[in-house]
């Protein structure tokens, strides 16, 4: 309870009030909500239900006239060809007589499906259709006007007919929720009821809510498809069930209007002036009115004195940083001076050297110390604007320096370039650095007269394609320099990516920097 406590002594004064009045109103509110939804949901239901019973009433008393009908049929057509007569046809139309809303249209065939006689106007249309007896097939004829049946009966086949008058006459009552119903076979279908312009001008009506269901008939032969039409609860009823929630509403509003002119105002001017003040510009000016709460005119005065801190602090912040910026300076500065003291000192040992061999071994390591020396100049200058290593002025500095240390046998070797403007980091930047100079050295020794050609093409926001194309990177003569491909399947690995090797081309993958936006 005092953790409670603790925590609303803690809220502000708007906050306290909307938390007292929720504890209070809210509750209750949302209780009768509830109730309200519950029970319109429940009446809509009831009514849906309603309409689905009537539906499947009306579904059962087409199946039941259908049933009454095949029963009546069976019974005369079993008769009229048991008794042997000539024409078996009046003896089925006297039994079919003396069954009330009997139809009267049937025709009897034989076993084999041969025609014996036809009474009324049918035409079944599907007289290759058998049925053995006791079966029974039923379908629609293809204008949808009549709807055949056809029993088994032992010695031959009868066929009957209902039209869609006759369904309309035994089955439906006109009006009610029923806006429609559809019998299909799968092939045909006969509409029986059929109020499509009652249903599509009802349509637009958010309390009109249209049920339609799927009733299957005579074993599965048939499908009966209705659809009624239910009046659910009107908008304004169900717009009553908010009047808790809108009373919750009212006094919360009623009382932000009693603490607006005490508290928000004069925190919004405070907040105004907090806002506009940037730092290093003076005293943080407060509004001379901040109201008649001490609360916040004691915060205003917090405020100034937290901003007189801060801006001592940055002062003292922004004069270590200075004194740090210049320190790295020096320090990127010293390196860079002694990698190239220890290249100008490689240089002077490989031209006073006579051993023989000495003076390649000398050239072959400055021109890694000198890759290293470009690497360290470039991330020198990339500094200030810490967006790593420039790849395209750093891969044109490290080819001209190849160029210029190349022996007296590779002066005139050649080296292409075709590079996008991408950064990296100072780790991918060295291992790229030291992959060209191995690359490029081994080209230059052993295939002085093939040109290089260096390619840098972007991928993805993070990642690029460096691409080197050389005569001596053939698949036919990588084989002989084992050491050479060890060295350079570890600077791949250096840059985590797996070393793609092509007929007079290697290639690897490095993380790049994503291009800056429009707004940079």
């Amino acid at each position: 309870m005092s953790r409670l406590s603790r925590w609303f002594g803690r809220l502000s004064t708007t906050a306290k009030l909307l938390v007292i009045l929720s504890a209070a109103i809210l509750p209750l509110g949302l209780v009768l909500v509830w109730a309200a939804t519950t029970s319109i949901n429940r009446a809509n239901q009831a009514l849906v239900t309603s309409a689905e019973d009537r539906s499947r009433s009306a579904s059962r008393v087409v199946e039941s006239v259908l049933a009454r009908n095949v029963l009546a049929l069976r019974v005369a057509a079993t008769g009229a060809l048991r008794d042997g007569r000539d024409d078996p046809c009046a003896l089925a139309r006297q039994s079919l007589s003396s069954s009330p809303g009997a139809a009267r249209n049937f025709a009897l065939q034989d076993a084999g499906g041969q025609q014996l006689c036809t009474v009324g106007t049918i035409q079944p249309q599907r007289d290759g259709i058998l049925v053995s007896p006791g079966q029974v097939r039923l379908w629609i004829a293809p204008g949808g006007n009549v709807l055949y049946y056809r029993v088994g009966v032992p010695g031959g086949i009868g066929t009957g007919a209902l039209s869609r008058a006759d369904l309309d006459d035994f089955a439906l009552v006109p009006g009610g929720t029923l806006r429609q119903l559809e019998l299909s076979d799968g092939r045909a279908s006969m509409p029986l009821l059929d109020e499509a312009a009652a249903v599509q001008a009802s349509r637009g009506d958010p309390d009109v809510q249209f049920v339609e269901r799927h009733w299957l008939l005579a074993g599965g032969q048939l499908t009966a498809t209705t659809i009624a039409e239910v009046a659910r609860i009107g908008a304004s009823e169900r717009g009553a069930i908010f009047l808790p929630l809108l009373m919750w509403i009212v006094a919360t509003l009623l009382s932000w209007l009693l603490v607006n002119s005490f508290l928000i105002r004069p925190l919004r001017r405070m907040q105004q002036a907090i806002g506009s003040y940037r730092p290093g510009s003076g005293e943080l000016e407060l509004p001379a009115k901040l109201g008649s709460a001490t609360e916040i005119r004691e915060l205003g005065q917090s405020f100034s004195l937290a901003v007189e801190r801060i801006e001592e602090s940055e002062k003292d912040m922004m004069v270590a940083l200075e004194g740090q910026r210049r320190l790295v300076r020096e320090v990127h500065h010293r390196v860079k001076n002694n990698l190239q003291v220890i290249a100008s000192l490689l240089n002077i040992h490989s031209r006073s050297t006579t051993v023989p061999g000495a003076r390649d071994a000398y050239a072959s390591i400055g021109r890694r110390v000198d890759a290293l020396a470009v690497v360290h100049r470039n991330h020198y200058a990339e500094l200030e604007e810490n967006r790593g290593i420039a790849l395209r002025p750093l891969l044109s500095e490290l080819a001209a320096s190849l160029r210029s240390s190349a022996p007296e046998a590779a002066r005139r070797f050649n080296i292409d370039l075709e590079l996008d403007s991408l950064n990296t980091t100072q780790d991918a930047a060295v291992a790229v650095a030291f992959f060209t100079t191995e690359v490029v050295e081994c080209a230059m020794l052993n295939h002085p007269d093939e040109p290089v050609r260096m390619t840098l093409a972007r991928i993805d926001d993070l990642r690029a394609r460096y691409t080197i194309a050389a005569t001596m990177l053939a698949a036919d003569t990588t084989d002989e320099r084992p050491q050479f491909e060890r060295i350079i399947t570890g600077l791949a690995k250096q840059l985590r990516s797996p070393l793609d090797r092509e007929t007079g081309r290697y290639s690897v993958v490095l993380p790049v920097f994503p291009p800056r936006s429009e707004k940079n």
